[in-house]
């Protein structure tokens, strides 16, 4: 079952009652060098005196077990036993690393997650996944494990570039994709939404946590909230072993739901006026990411690793029309090739 997620003003003050439960006995705060400096500061007051920091390097190079090495040793080295609380403070890769390096301390402690982005906020903290990237493949190492509760407050949005924000966007396009059509068709004739985010986050946040009730260990429908990723972490992963190249995980996956829905296309489960509204919404916010044509099997290569494939099969999460995704569709290397090309001619 999903944990508890609160959203909004109330969210803070109530992790600030679970901390001061007796049965914790200490308290540590992982942050990035980012959130340490930007969102520290409005967790603070809502800290127990005498909780230690924990600060890792900002950014996906960093989502490693190097990282989760450091969180151990902190851990160690002051002690901390299985009655200790470690919040996790930060975007995705804070809030995936900080939730593994928990639930393999001492067998696991309880964790906390305040998510500072909006990718982490509708996506990343919710639904019990945790992991880190190895040898160059995104989640490769992971375990499912519910965080003791999920605090989002949409005030963390005010530190991040919009840049930042825009990425987390990609996956709230996701959601509509796979379940929302309506909210879809609503979304892309408004444009970019206002300010308040708060009824956004709530939305998403609701769909996340109906469809993972339903498969929390991702056997069969929860593979749906993959759409886009396929393609998108193949690109993502690729770019990050390209200096000065790397792309935001949410930029990744607006180029993957433009692929996938483009695959779509090709199986006769999505029609060509359906994938016309798909690219102009997602173009509308995210810039097309640049590379050149002759890289595109080399990022196909990337998603032979992904951990939804069968054996030599790519599983692929694809749309039988805009609100209904559908699960297990074996695709080709040959075929994600292709898609790359498709959006890379769109460059042109």
């Amino acid at each position: 079952m999903d944990s508890t997620v609160l959203i909004g003003p109330e969210a803070l003050p109530a992790l600030a009652e679970l901390l001061r439960r007796p049965a914790v006995s200490s308290v540590f705060v992982l942050a990035d060098t980012n959130t340490s400096r930007k969102c520290l500061p409005l967790l603070e007051k809502h800290l127990p005196m005498g909780y230690r920091l924990i600060e890792i390097p900002a950014g996906e190079e960093y989502k490693t077990l190097s990282s989760c090495d450091t969180v151990w040793c902190e851990l160690t080295e002051h002690r901390a036993d299985r009655h200790a609380v470690l919040v996790n403070l930060g975007g995705g890769v804070v809030t995936d690393l900080g939730g593994f390096a928990a639930a393999l301390y001492k067998r696991g402690i309880r964790f906390a997650q305040v998510p500072t982005t909006l990718l982490a906020q509708v996506d990343a903290s919710v639904g019990g996944k945790t992991g880190v990237d190895f040898q160059g493949y995104k989640n490769q190492l992971g375990v499912f494990q519910e965080p003791a509760a999920v605090f989002i407050d949409p005030g963390f949005l005010q530190t991040l570039d919009l840049r930042q924000v825009k990425s987390g966007y990609a996956e709230v396009i996701k959601h509509w994709l796979i379940a929302d059509a309506e909210a879809f068709n609503t979304n892309r004739r408004l444009g970019w939404p206002t300010e308040d985010w708060t009824p956004i986050i709530r939305e998403s946040v609701a769909l996340k946590q109906r469809i993972v009730a339903q498969d929390p260990l991702e056997t069969g429908v929860r593979k749906l909230l993959n759409f886009g990723h396929t393609v998108g972490h193949a690109l993502e992963s690729y770019l990050l072993t390209q200096a000065g190249r790397e792309a935001l995980h949410g930029e990744a996956v607006a180029a993957g739901l433009v692929c996938e829905s483009w695959l779509s296309v090709q199986r006769g489960l999505l029609s060509g006026e359906e994938l016309d509204k798909i690219e102009t919404f997602v173009f509308s916010v995210f810039d097309k990411i640049a590379f050149v044509g002759l890289e595109t099997e080399a990022i196909a290569e990337f998603a032979l690793q992904d951990k939804k494939n069968s054996g030599t099969a790519i599983n692929c999460t694809l749309l039988h029309g805009i609100g209904n995704g559908v699960f297990d569709q074996p695709v080709t290397l040959a075929e994600i090739a292709e898609s790359l090309r498709y959006y890379h001619r769109l460059q042109a």
